[in-house]
């Protein structure tokens, strides 16, 4: 009669053959894989929040900022000063500070498509709904309630001339273009202007604006070569990210920020070398040596 005695199942046993408990799984490839995704993730919202509330760089387009900016610089915008708007709302959290007269401010303007095919500037708020918009930087000049003018050259702030000072030298631009250099004071801010030469473009002089509540006067310091709110109108705080703080980047490249990726210009273009981390800021009037600053050299940070 056959044996009917059943067998026990053979104990686990470890690496080293001895009885054991089992051996832990080893993470499959589809946990590493999460892993790898949830880390990005999270890397991506901590660069997306430093951008939006505390930091967020900008790169230098045109001349209108001439010579206080140049063509090619990059620079950091400070979110906290104004305080950051909240995504997705027209709110603003609480800044350190209000914009004040002679900040350097990057803000966004609307870009409505005109009937020949170009695109129009305005203020985000005035333009249709769903406009694209774009960022400018220039020169605050005008508080809620100024009166501002802009007579054969000379900027008034209600009622009152700025007072200007001649600079040594003048500034050539990167296409051999000379305007003659000066210091203006706007309050306690102190900064370069340029003067074009070449005639004056008439569309400029319209009478004095006045700031209605709430907004804000752009101007650039390359006075006669900025398209600013003398053209299109006044900015709110809503559409301002921040003031300029500092440069991080400079060199002679114009294009859009994928020529920043372009490994030939980091072999060709003009490096600036000597504006790296430079302050974007004004020059103290009470400061200022008997007869006005020294004069800037090319390339030199002014305002």
């Amino acid at each position: 009669m056959a044996d009917s005695t059943q067998t026990e199942p053979p104990e686990a046993s470890d690496a080293s053959g001895e009885p054991g408990e089992a051996s832990p799984q080893t993470p499959n490839a589809m946990t590493a894989i999460v892993d790898q995704v949830v880390t990005l993730v999270i890397a991506i919202s901590i660069a997306l929040a430093i951008r939006h509330f505390l930091v967020e760089p900008f790169r230098i387009p045109s001349g209108s900022m001439f010579p206080t900016l140049l063509i090619g610089d990059h620079l950091f915008v400070n979110k906290l000063s104004y305080g950051p708007r909240i995504p997705f709302t027209d709110l603003r959290l609480p800044g350190w500070r209000t914009p004040e007269r002679g900040d350097v401010v990057v803000f966004e303007v609307g870009r409505p498509m005109t009937e020949r095919g170009s695109r129009n500037i305005m203020p985000v708020d005035l333009a249709p709904d769903g406009t694209p918009t774009e960022d400018f930087v220039k020169r605050l000049v005008g508080l809620p309630g100024d009166k501002i003018s802009w007579r054969r050259g000379q900027l008034f702030v209600n009622g009152v001339p700025a007072d200007m000072s001649p600079a040594a030298e003048e500034f050539v631009d990167d296409r051999g273009q000379h305007y003659a250099k000066a210091w203006e004071d706007l309050g306690d801010c102190r900064h370069a202007v340029l003067d074009d030469p070449r005639p004056r473009d008439p569309r400029f002089d319209r009478g004095t604006y006045i700031v209605e509540p709430g907004r804000y006067f752009m101007m650039g310091d390359n006075r006669d070569n900025s398209n600013d709110s003398r053209g299109w109108g006044t900015v709110r705080l809503e559409e301002m990210k921040g003031p300029a703080v500092i440069l991080y980047w400079s060199w002679d490249v114009e294009g859009n920020m994928l020529t920043f990726f372009d490994p030939r210009n980091w072999w060709r273009a003009e490096k600036r070398w000597d504006r790296i981390f430079r302050r974007v800021k004004c020059e103290p009037i009470e400061a200022s040596i008997v007869g006005g600053p020294p004069p800037l050299r090319e390339g030199d940070p002014a305002g």
